[in-house]
């Protein structure tokens, strides 16, 4: 064959002719069987490139696509890998990633697309002199393509023989804008040293660690623990070969960075996109995982924590659900669901006792498995809240207490919940919310009032937000020392828990700001009695903090700011509300910016007092 048929051929595949001159194929040695039809496909650049998008598992939005190699439909290399083993056999490792590479890139750049693209790169020819010269800064040019925009990965598969020459390589491409990935991290045994030491730009965990991850609690440990390692290292983490949403329901909850996997595309010849409403619910999980993180277990809903989970139907047979649990190792219970009607809950263990029974399994294993079925599992709604089936579950008899949990919506099945995730979302929960709490007075701080503030900003429901401080208390502080003003601090907590639960047991908010800065949020326009109450008992606190000798003189001494001795009153207790009763607001800044206006009017009465507006 002559080189300008040649040079058709490839130029028809968008492979420029610079890039046939770099391959400098031997077309004449070609092997027997299996070699004339891996080099014809050489000779012909009859390779397939398709596209995989890799996405955002905070918002959706796309990072780039992963180009995969694919050999000829009709050939016995239709399968990438059967292509690379027998290249390598060959020693034609580096002429094939070559080509896949321009094929690839060739494709790529049909499209005006600014996003990354990943390419595979076997860590055995990246240091390869040709390696280097087939992907100059003007090689990509020809291309329209910017180095920045191009992500090496580096499989984990295969080892790095001189690691110090490697490096010196990765490090060279970094330099020019290059990007590096390592690819299917967890499949191999020498990747937490590649990973030291090449520091790369972005980890591909591969699949095996991902699939059933909502299901493993091990994986799902683990991985939790590589996403903290990533982040303190600033290395993203892209999940590959999500396929179930309960995976992806796990992957955001640990905090993943990306993902990919036929669960958001299948690969596709052309660049494939990722759907707004995909899109869109990755956005409401994440926005719903933060509400969870700053929830306490009385608010959270069972169905927020619940999972999909295979079902049978009622016609099914004893068969068909051994089938299921053997094909589902991690499974330990089946619903059995007939048009979204719940018939009640087959779980394993019960399941192999009665099949292991003298006649149980000549007796149940080609019948209905309705008479295998407990048909009054504990069923909840999807907003019953987890602190009540948590306690729901534990009343359970001994023989039942460890049986999934069934979650309903409208009476219709939705999934399944099981102790363990109960319990372990209740601890996280509590543990969260701990951690917003203002150590001295354990009331929420400042994180959780913005989020409460943001919320019933955004809301429907009349408000009023009355904001409270102790007045003199600097003064105070200066002469009994700070451990009894804390003791005041404290007592005032605990006085203000009291009237706030005696006067609005429900749909209220108190915060600690900080210092002697509190918060009560009450839906509610009718507070002015609340809070004559709440002076009233304020005041008559204030002589267990004060010596008796103080009480008699009705005033404290003590230098001021300047240096010189001056009078001061006790410590009053000053409430600046405001409500959207006549008033609205964009957002919490404006908010703060107005109510600071009316503290100012409260601090000026110099005694205990409010003011709301």
């Amino acid at each position: 064959m002559d080189t300008a048929i040649r040079e058709d051929r490839f130029m028809s595949r968008n492979i420029p002719v610079t890039a046939l001159q770099d391959l400098n194929l031997d077309f004449e040695a070609i092997d027997k069987g299996m070699g004339d039809e891996f080099m014809e496909i050489l000779k012909n650049g009859s390779i397939r490139t398709v596209f995989q998008p890799i996405v955002s598992l905070k918002n959706g939005e796309l990072l780039g696509y992963e180009a995969l190699s694919r050999g000829p439909d009709n050939s016995v290399f239709k399968n990438p890998e059967k292509l690379f083993d027998f290249a390598r056999m060959y020693g034609r490792l580096w002429d094939l990633e070559f080509l896949c590479r321009i094929k690839a890139l060739g494709n790529y750049s049909k499209y005006s697309n600014p996003s990354l693209i990943f390419l595979n790169v076997d860590p055995r020819i990246i240091d390869d002199e040709k390696f280097r010269k087939g992907f100059t800064k003007d090689f990509l040019r020809e291309f329209k393509i910017n180095p920045e925009n191009v992500v090496f990965e580096i499989t984990e598969k295969n080892s790095v023989i001189d690691i110090t020459n490697f490096k010196k390589v990765i490090n060279n491409y970094k330099d020019q804008g290059y990007k590096i990935a390592i690819d299917d991290a967890g499949s191999g045994y020498s990747g937490l040293k590649l990973i030291a030491d090449i520091h790369p730009h972005y980890i591909k965990l591969d699949m095996n660690l991902i699939r059933d991850i909502d299901k493993d609690g091990l994986k799902y440990a683990l991985i939790r623990t590589f996403y903290d390692f990533c982040r303190i290292t600033d290395i993203k983490l892209i999940a590959e070969g999500i396929e179930t949403e309960n995976e992806l329901n796990s992957l955001i909850e640990i905090g993943i960075d990306y993902g990919q996997g036929y669960l958001i595309r299948r690969p596709s010849e052309e660049l494939p996109s990722v759907s707004e409403e995909f899109a869109a619910y990755i956005k409401a999980r994440n926005a719903r995982k933060k509400e969870l993180y700053l929830s306490k277990p009385g608010t959270v809903y069972v169905g927020d924590i619940c999972r999909r989970s295979p079902v049978v139907g009622t016609k099914s047979t004893g068969a068909d659900v051994l089938e299921l649990f053997n094909n589902n190792p991690s499974l330990h219970g089946i619903p059995v669901v007939e048009d979204d009607k719940l018939y009640g809950l087959i779980m394993k263990e019960k399941f192999f006792a009665k099949l292991g029974t003298q006649y149980g399994f000549a007796l149940y294993i080609n019948r209905p498995c309705g008479i295998l079925t407990d048909n009054r599992p504990l069923t909840v709604e999807y907003e019953t809240t987890i602190d009540n089936v948590s306690k729901m579950a534990m009343v359970r008899l001994d023989e039942n207490l460890y049986d999934y949990v069934v979650v309903t919506k409208n009476s219709k099945y939705l999934g399944i919940v099981t102790v363990k995730d109960l319990l372990e979302k209740m601890t996280e929960l509590e543990v969260n919310y701990a951690r917003h709490l203002n150590p001295l007075s354990g009331l929420p701080g400042n994180i959780l009032i913005e989020c409460r503030l943001n919320e019933i900003i955004g809301g429907s429901s009349p408000f009023t937000i009355l904001y409270m401080d102790i007045n003199n208390f600097k003064v105070y502080n200066d002469i009994y020392g700070f451990e009894k003003g804390d003791k005041v601090l404290q007592s005032f907590t605990e006085l203000l828990k009291a009237c706030v639960d005696s006067e609005y047991p429900n749909n209220s908010f108190i915060g600690h700001i900080g210092g002697d800065d509190f918060i009560v949020i009450l839906e509610s326009y009718d507070t002015e009695a609340f809070c004559s109450k709440l002076i009233e008992s304020f005041e008559k606190s204030i002589p267990s903090h004060y010596t008796s000798e103080d009480m008699v003189k009705g005033c404290v001494t003590t230098a001021n700011r300047h240096g010189e001795m001056e009078t001061f009153g006790f410590i009053g207790l000053a409430i600046a509300g405001v409500s959207n009763k006549e008033l609205t607001f964009r957002d919490v800044f404006e908010l703060s910016e107005y109510s600071s206006k009316i503290k100012k009017k409260c601090k000026e009465m110099k005694k205990s007092c409010f003011f709301i507006v």
